[in-house]
């Protein structure tokens, strides 16, 4: 009997929604499904038919990072797998592919998210959270750095003090504490979580997505760079986006007082 592919894909109305598919493992990160992973984030941010993304996982977790048993069997010889290869093989390629592509991504947040499960969701521009769900950095319970772009995110996301509490002091945050410190875009019962994350996945599909790629692209540019470098970027990405179809016609149906209809384009 074939077991189940690790990583699920599914393209329906321009929403690409990537599933971690190991429940019995809570969803951790074994090489196979790293490897499915990195391969499938490319594919849907290199797919024009695709507007937006949802990152999500099945059973009762999203994704509780490394899966330590194959690691372990790393640490003590009996598999080739060292920590800094799947770092620099799969955890920085997956982050990068996930934070960077030109396209929304909405991260559903289903159950516990830990280590670069967290990481994961972090790199995401909303987290739609189920009340039961919650995150834990776990890396120095284990006696590990951070990984992920957790030290690029989270910061970001909480503020360097409280991200050096988290990171220093791992527990887990309840989805109404990730709520409060703005690592919850909104928080859901387990029965609305498909509903929500549809209705914004779909809003977000509708969408100007050149427009949306380049807000994303510039805010993340502006995060790392001084003023005088965002001003030129955002220059770039305003010529870039006003030459698009989807700009011509929000015009056009502005002056026309209509709703104009974005084709991504």
């Amino acid at each position: 009997m074939t077991s189940p592919a690790p990583v699920l894909l599914d393209v329906s109305d321009a929403v690409a929604t990537i599933t971690l598919n190991r429940p019995e493992a809570m969803n951790g990160l074994d090489v196979a499904t790293k490897d499915l992973l990195l391969e499938t984030v490319r594919r849907v941010a290199d797919d024009p038919a695709v507007r937006c993304v949802v990152l999500t996982g099945s059973g009762r977790a999203f994704c509780v990072g490394q899966d330590l048993k194959e690691h372990l069997a790393g640490l003590t010889g009996e598999a080739d797998v060292p920590l800094s290869d799947t770092v620099e093989k799969h955890y920085n390629p997956i982050m990068l592919a996930l934070s960077t592509m030109a396209k929304p991504v909405i991260a559903a947040v289903n159950g516990v998210a830990a280590g670069a499960g967290a990481s994961l969701a972090f790199a995401a521009d909303f987290r739609i959270l189920v009340d039961t769900a919650g995150y834990n950095t776990s890396f120095a319970g284990v006696a590990l750095s951070c990984d992920t772009g957790s030290s690029w995110t989270l910061p970001r996301l909480v503020g360097r003090a409280k991200a050096m509490e988290l990171l220093y002091f791992p527990r887990t945050v309840s989805a109404t504490e990730a709520l409060e410190l703005g690592l919850a875009t909104q928080v859901v019962p387990e029965a609305e979580l498909a509903a929500t994350v549809g209705q914004l996945a779909a809003r977000l599909a509708a969408g100007p997505t050149v427009a949306f790629g380049s807000i994303r692209q510039a805010v993340a540019y502006a995060a790392s760079h001084p003023l005088e470098e965002s001003l030129a970027f955002e220059a770039e990405k305003m010529a870039l986006t006003g030459g698009t179809e989807d700009h011509l016609a929000a015009v056009t149906a502005f002056m026309a007082k209509a709703k104009p209809a974005f084709q991504g384009r």
